[in-house]
């Protein structure tokens, strides 16, 4: 009887760690942290490629504080200094390199980063990053506001192509003008 009890016990401990582990080796899918760049200088005669404000620096280093442990290995912008300034701290604390992309082929860029797999933060403009999350099969939601600069969308592709999306909001809030 004490055999078999102790039988017992090793075949269901086989079975735990069995099981336990498989969870732990699954295919995590992709996961895409989607941002607009931070707050941009808007001084008249600026130009088409300002850098960040103040305020945006400081939620430049807020978005590096947030995602520092999730796991980023791809980091993607477009080519403008206050898209690549939003970015550089999240890079610098992790030390990924950030890769440049054309926001005019966002369906490209999707294709690249489900291809890649992994976690990847895309930096993009007020008119492109509902579209981005749409390039994943996925709902983006209203336009993006002139002054909204705190929508952080949380995009995961699971291994069996199932898309969920999630929108938060970060820093200091964004309040619509009344109309």
């Amino acid at each position: 009887m004490q055999i078999l009890k102790y039988f017992s016990i090793a075949v269901l401990s086989f079975f735990a760690v069995y099981f336990l582990s498989g969870c732990g080796t699954q295919d995590p899918g992709t996961t895409v942290y989607i941002v607009r760049h931070a707050e941009k200088v808007t001084t008249p005669n600026i130009g088409r490629d300002p850098d960040l404000t103040e305020a945006g620096h400081k939620r430049a280093k807020l978005l590096a504080e947030m995602l520092a442990d999730k796991n980023i290995s791809h980091i993607h912008s477009s080519d403008y200094i206050r898209n690549r300034d939003t970015a550089k701290p999240l890079a610098d604390k992790i030390g990924v390199e950030i890769e440049i992309y054309d926001p005019s082929d966002l369906k490209s860029l999707a294709t690249k980063i489900q291809n890649a797999g992994g976690s990847h933060l895309v930096v993009g403009h007020s008119n492109t990053i509902v579209e981005t999350v749409e390039a994943f099969h996925s709902e983006g939601g209203t336009k993006v506001s002139d002054d909204e600069y705190d929508r952080l969308y949380t995009v995961r592709i699971g291994s069996d192509a199932k898309v969920k999306t999630e929108l938060t909001r970060f820093g200091p809030k964004y309040i619509p003008a009344d109309n």
